[in-house]
């Protein structure tokens, strides 16, 4: 689990770095203009409607990393930013398997993207409560979503192919800072991280799960994507408290 979970923590931060952006997406921006044209959105056009616009305004309402706003918000106010910000964007993902492409098509694991979408909420809100070791955040994603405890030690460890490894996961993210990411890029990413999740496959039913009603929903077609969607959201917030917890019982033994 930890050889999983070591490539998995460290190919999170340039992930979150994009997400950082204002418009990370340019959803926005193109939405906007798609709407001008009296369009739909391209990258969205698998999305329905209603669910589309929540994941549009959703993205319009949140304050800005290095903001003022930002600023003056506590540890809590930015771990509810990254809950909306993250967990939009991936619920979306992790709902609409169509979007991560023909790998989607390849790996249809929702369960293994929905621990991976998990992972990467975790890792940002380890940051913004200051838990920025490696092996921290490792010791954290085991115990929140597959109820492990890992010694610090063995999580501190690498092995050589784990830098190859890293590489493999980013490939498609923008080559240099302040690029902006697509979509598809960041559905392919997360598909990446889930699939390497495979590799612990019997741990992934561990994770947090949504409530029981959009799970019982997700199974209908037309319906099934928009509860998929609340459900992970659901389950991204569980995840959240759990994170919380661990933070606090080992408050002032992360290095």
């Amino acid at each position: 689990m930890v050889a999983v979970l070591r490539p998995f923590v460290a190919a999170t931060a340039p992930v979150l770095d994009a997400l950082r952006e204002a418009d990370p997406l340019g959803l926005r921006a193109k939405m906007a203009a798609a709407e001008e044209r009296g369009e739909s959105l391209a990258e969205l056009e698998q999305v329905e409607p209603t669910l589309r616009r929540r994941l549009i305004d959703g993205l319009a309402a949140v304050r800005v990393p290095g903001s003022a706003g930002w600023q003056r918000m506590d540890a809590e106010e930015r771990t509810a930013w990254w809950i909306h910000r993250v967990g939009r964007i991936t619920a979306l993902i992790t709902a609409v398997p169509g979007l991560g492409g023909a790998l989607a098509d390849r790996f249809p694991v929702q369960d293994a993207v929905g621990a991976a979408a998990q992972g990467l909420l975790l890792c940002a809100i380890a940051g913004e409560h200051g838990v920025t070791d490696k092996a921290d955040r490792v010791r954290l994603l085991a115990w929140v979503l597959f109820d492990r405890d890992v010694d610090r030690a063995l999580a501190a460890g690498e092995q050589p192919e784990e830098r190859r490894r890293i590489g493999e996961l980013t490939e498609d993210l923008p080559g240099k800072p302040g690029g902006k990411m697509s979509l598809k890029a960041l559905a392919v990413t997360l598909w990446r991280l889930g699939r390497t999740l495979l590799a612990i496959s019997d741990e992934l039913e561990k994770r947090p799960q949504g409530r029981l009603i959009y799970r019982m929903f997700g199974v209908f077609p037309v319906i099934g994507a928009p509860a998929d969607y609340l459900s992970e959201r659901s389950a991204l917030k569980k995840a959240a408290k759990r994170a919380r917890r661990w933070m606090q019982q080992h408050a002032g033994t992360q290095a």
